[in-house]
């Protein structure tokens, strides 16, 4: 008596199926009761013994902890240490990573002279002094950037920065040597 007909109830969807694109379906079929019920009791489910909760604690832990890893790789403001946070930190990197630093290739430099000694000493003058007009430029472009705000630690983070070779930095470069940087860092 109150039942649609099946011609009624087709006619009505197909044409709203069509008119606005939709495709009908989840594009996997839906689990039946024991299914889904064996799944909700896995889920649920305590550790037997200790060494399955040790097993589930140790799973947790290696989940949250390849979250963090990724989040400071790509330079997630909520995964850093707190060295590496704040607006002055990442202008910092930027900075550092967005210039070519003679600093980067000291350790294959260092290698190399092993067998000529005599590039040491001006291999450290010209490490020095790309070092010290880093840091003029950088502490230049922090007080026009952010007039007023404390830049304690930034040289250092700088300098120990600038002497890791780009691939092994953490937080990655988000920056590629040359591109401009931009103006607002809040």
């Amino acid at each position: 008596m109150f039942r649609r007909s099946k011609s009624a109830s087709s006619e009505d969807t197909a044409p709203v199926a069509a008119t606005e694109g939709v495709s009908l379906g989840k594009g996997r079929p839906t689990p039946t009761r024991k299914e889904a019920e064996a799944a909700a009791r896995a889920r649920r489910r305590p550790p037997r013994d200790k060494r399955e909760q040790m097993e589930m604690a140790r799973q947790r832990r290696k989940d949250t902890n390849r979250k963090v890893r990724e989040g400071m790789r790509e330079g997630d403001e909520r995964y850093l240490m707190p060295r590496d946070k704040g607006p002055v930190r990442r202008f910092t990197r930027d900075f550092v990573d967005s210039r070519f630093s003679f600093a980067e290739i000291v350790i294959p430099l260092m290698i190399i002279s092993l067998f000529l000694p005599g590039i040491v000493l001006p291999l450290f003058v010209v490490l020095i002094v790309d070092l010290v007009v880093m840091r003029f430029r950088l502490r230049k472009q922090l007080e026009q950037r952010f007039a007023g705000q404390s830049f304690k630690g930034v040289t250092f983070y700088a300098i120990t920065r600038s002497m890791q070779m780009k691939f092994m930095r953490l937080p990655k470069a988000q920056v590629r040597i040359g591109q401009q940087l931009p103006e607002r860092y809040r």
